[in-house]
């Protein structure tokens, strides 16, 4: 079903990110990945058995001038694109909102949201071309229940989830199934953007705080668009917590805020 299409695949330097493009690869898909380190793509392209099918371009998803012109790129290098993958995001300090600065505010709506805006409105034109094609945006946990300490991320990422709802209702009737992603806690680099060391204010032999790992996160995901599946829950704890929030939503407030209070400067 993947083989010889070609996707497109965000923070493919790195995490989840990295797997799906690996992962994708070993379906015989053609992929471009993005990420704005390069060392990040490097080291993805040196994991890949397949290079001949694999090409890596450095891009901040928050110059759109750059954005399109790596959208030109991949089109002169594919030829055409059959799916965009969004994973790339940050993440910001387990602060509260009152201890943010609006410099960190602004930097994550600007990659987490107007990233994604870019993006989608750059690419989405080329996936009605084809025959059948998908857009999956990552959106978070984080963005259906409020996080205490990640206010901000959530707020960016609960913007990601609606915007990706209005997409599927606009798109409708067409060839493109779109996806939208809620990963739980992933065991990936995107903790190195906050100031907690999770490893040693979490115990990771208990069974509550387990993280994911992107293989089997990536795994999640490329099955939720291979089923056009518009909601893909990822995790035990964002399956339950979802759940929970729909029951009883300010029981699932405290119980969060009760959990990631050791966590909040």
């Amino acid at each position: 079903m993947l083989k010889d299409k070609v996707f497109v695949v965000t923070g493919g330097g790195n995490g989840i990110g990295r797997e799906v493009v690996l992962q994708l690869l070993k379906s015989d898909a053609k992929v471009a990945a993005l990420d704005i380190s390069e060392k990040g793509l490097l080291e993805t392209s040196m994991l890949s058995s397949d290079n001949t099918s694999l090409k890596t371009y450095p891009l901040d998803i928050t110059n759109q001038e750059k954005v399109l012109e790596t959208h030109q790129q991949i089109t002169k290098d594919f030829g055409h694109i059959d799916g965009l993958i969004h994973v790339a995001g940050i993440i910001q300090p387990f602060v509260k909102v009152m201890d943010l600065k609006i410099e960190t505010i602004k930097k994550v709506i600007d990659v987490n949201f107007y990233g994604t805006v870019y993006l989608n409105q750059i690419f989405l034109p080329s996936l009605l071309k084809r025959e059948k094609a998908y857009l999956v945006n990552v959106s978070s946990m984080g963005g259906f229940l409020p996080v205490p300490g990640q206010a901000v991320y959530g707020a960016s990422k609960a913007a990601v989830k609606l915007l990706t709802e209005a997409l599927y209702a606009e798109l409708k009737g067409t060839n493109v199934n779109v996806t939208l992603v809620f990963p739980g806690a992933i065991n990936t680099n995107i903790i190195k953007n906050s100031n907690v060391d999770m490893g040693k204010e979490v115990d990771s032999s208990d069974p509550k705080h387990k993280m994911m790992s992107p293989f089997d996160a990536a795994k999640e995901i490329i099955k939720a668009m291979q089923k056009k599946k518009l909601h893909a829950y990822v995790g035990t704890d964002s399956k339950i917590m979802n759940k929970l929030n729909r029951l009883a939503p300010q029981k699932s407030t405290d119980l969060i805020a009760k959990k990631m209070a050791d966590l909040i400067k």
